[in-house]
């Protein structure tokens, strides 16, 4: 059985499974803020570990991701918990990465992905969409406009699926943080990605 930490309501009609990214757990930061936030739009948000970090938590050692077929395992077992019907697949980063990769396979309702890691650091040409050009769960793609794995001006450019809708955060990193001279700030930015995440969620 998945360890689970939830958000929201047990009796919302839509599941978030949020998965974490490859250096960060399940109780960071930006995954508390955006389970809370979302939780208090009256969704409810199952967050869970993959067994690498799971193994962190218990013993401090960083330690690399597990290999993709063991994560692939570990999202299927989490959309079988939960209900399929209502079951939105979500993640940071490499998270959401794994969760594309299964969105059509468990018949979820929807995917978002937020800093989703279209190639690896510095590699451009190495392109991590050919599944993303047959996707048919309808997803939500949530972009820093700055983000060193996939810039605005990169992402256009992608065969994408027509179920997929890439929305941009301004100026914003890997992480939706802009610099200080855009006038934006983090907040603002995550605050924005929440929102967006709960329309999304909403027409799902």
């Amino acid at each position: 059985m998945t360890d689970f930490l939830f958000n929201g309501p047990d009796t919302s009609r839509i599941t978030i499974a949020l998965a974490h990214g490859a250096g960060a757990p399940m109780d960071s930061e930006f995954m508390q803020v955006f389970a809370e936030a979302l939780g208090n739009l009256d969704i409810r948000v199952a967050r869970f570990e993959f067994p690498y970090m799971a193994k962190r938590r218990e013993d401090g050692r960083r330690r690399p991701p597990d290999r993709t077929p063991a994560l692939l395992d570990v999202w299927r077992n989490v959309a079988a918990e939960l209900d399929p019907d209502g079951l939105v697949v979500a993640g940071k980063s490499m998270g959401g990465r794994i969760a594309s990769m299964i969105a059509d396979e468990v018949g979820a309702a929807g995917l978002i992905c937020v800093g989703y890691p279209f190639h690896p650091l510095g590699k451009p040409d190495k392109l991590r969409t050919e599944h993303l050009e047959t996707l048919m769960t309808p997803a939500l793609i949530l972009q820093g406009e700055r983000d060193p794995f996939g810039r605005h001006e990169e992402v256009g450019g992608y065969a994408l699926s027509k179920s997929i809708a890439v929305e941009f955060l301004p100026d914003g990193d890997h992480d939706l943080k802009p610099r200080k001279a855009s006038g934006r700030t983090r907040a603002a930015n995550w605050a924005e990605a929440v929102d967006r995440m709960a329309e999304f969620v909403a027409n799902v």
